[in-house]
């Protein structure tokens, strides 16, 4: 009986014990949750601030054009290379002609056949010894063997491709030997040549900023290759048809944020092309960089200016936490006007020098190492 009743009185021990440690458990971890919160005090003061849209584009230039063939052959002889300046009219390339030449000497031998037929014809109609329908029919012969001999005769004369610009060949022609096809949508290009010296940034702007985008708004950029140096530039063309209806030969893999908005990039977000004529005088720019462009879409001197963090979000609207000079705190409605990056600009709802609340949760490298390894409690 006394056993029983030792064992009991263990069992019974072991959980009391148990509970004592889940106690303890859940007031370190509550404390520890509680001291992860943290507030700050700000103060809403008078300054300067410039609303942006930011977006990725590529570094391209304002005049470019592919080269490629009207005919079908193989290259036959490259004339430039790579970097190589050229001039409007310039030999850039030959192509192989010998079996276009082989057409146009069936064609002039055609065309000299049915001249002679058409010729003797008409003389034989003048003289009451043939039709007006053979002689019709000579002349339509003619003038159809004439119309293949001017276009295998062009045919050949495209087969020497020149320049149609005075520019640079951006990157390196295709080998000789290749067989070049022509085309609407899958015609090969040979080479491209631009004109460097004038460059443009092409970006893709969301729907929901593109309506704050003007032409010569003010640019700056930046692009890996020199990312202390900031370039300039201007809005110059703003797309007024999304991307998605557009050719996308010429566009990057790019995308848009504002500092005044934020949008996930997915299928369904509406894009629009924006081009930025630059300025690049040291010629640093190269085709296909990436550049990372802000564009600066309004500003104010003298806004009253709180922090973005400050601001919150209600189903009434926004708001702020107001710290009163009793020690009391009071939630007030505020009205927004501009937003950069880190800072907004209140136009009701506060006055100068009123003193803000921010809570924010601590990180896990400014929590403490017990906290870290803290996690739910073991089970029972």
């Amino acid at each position: 009986m006394w056993e029983k009743i030792n064992k009991k009185i263990v069992a019974v021990g072991i959980v009391v014990l148990l509970g004592i440690i889940s106690g303890v458990w859940y007031y370190n971890y509550a404390q520890q949750a509680k001291a992860s919160v943290n507030q700050e005090t700000v103060t809403a003061t008078r300054g300067k601030i410039t609303s942006s849209v930011s977006a990725t584009g590529t570094v391209k230039p304002v005049d470019a054009v592919d080269i490629s063939s009207q005919v079908t052959a193989l290259i036959k002889e490259i004339k430039v290379k790579e970097n190589d300046y050229v001039k409007v009219g310039q030999i850039l390339a030959i192509l192989d002609d010998k079996a276009l030449e082989l057409t146009m000497d069936k064609a002039q031998y055609s065309m000299n056949n049915t001249g002679a037929i058409y010729k003797r014809l008409q003389y034989l109609h003048s003289i009451g010894a043939k039709s007006d329908a053979d002689l019709d029919e000579a002349q339509l012969n003619y003038q159809t063997a004439v119309a293949n001999y001017n276009e295998a005769k062009s045919n050949v004369e495209k087969t020497v491709l020149v320049s149609p610009m005075e520019g640079v060949v951006l990157g390196e022609p295709i080998s000789v030997g290749t067989l070049v096809t022509a085309g609407v949508s899958d015609q090969t290009v040979i080479m491209m040549i631009g004109d460097v010296s004038r460059k443009k940034v092409k970006v893709k702007v969301d729907e929901t900023d593109i309506g704050k985008i003007k032409v010569g708004q003010s640019a700056t950029f930046t692009v890996d290759a020199y990312q202390n140096h900031t370039f300039t530039g201007s809005v110059s063309k703003i797309g007024q048809i999304s991307t998605s209806t557009t050719s996308t030969s010429s566009s990057s893999s790019s995308s848009s944020s504002s500092s005044s908005s934020s949008s996930s990039s997915t299928s369904s977000v509406i894009y629009y092309y924006v081009t930025l004529l630059v300025e690049d005088p040291d010629n640093l720019l190269k085709t296909e960089m990436t550049a990372r462009v802000n564009i600066k879409v309004d500003e104010k001197d003298n806004a009253l200016l709180i922090p973005l963090s400050a601001l919150k979000t209600s189903t009434s609207g926004q708001y702020v936490m107001v710290l009163r000079n009793n020690g009391t705190s009071e939630n007030v409605p505020v009205t927004v006007g501009l937003t950069s990056n880190d800072k907004v600009e209140i136009i009701s709802g506060l006055q100068d020098d009123d003193k803000l609340i921010i809570s924010y949760t601590k990180s896990q490298s400014q929590s403490s190492s017990k906290q870290k390894d803290s996690g739910p409690p073991p089970p029972m």
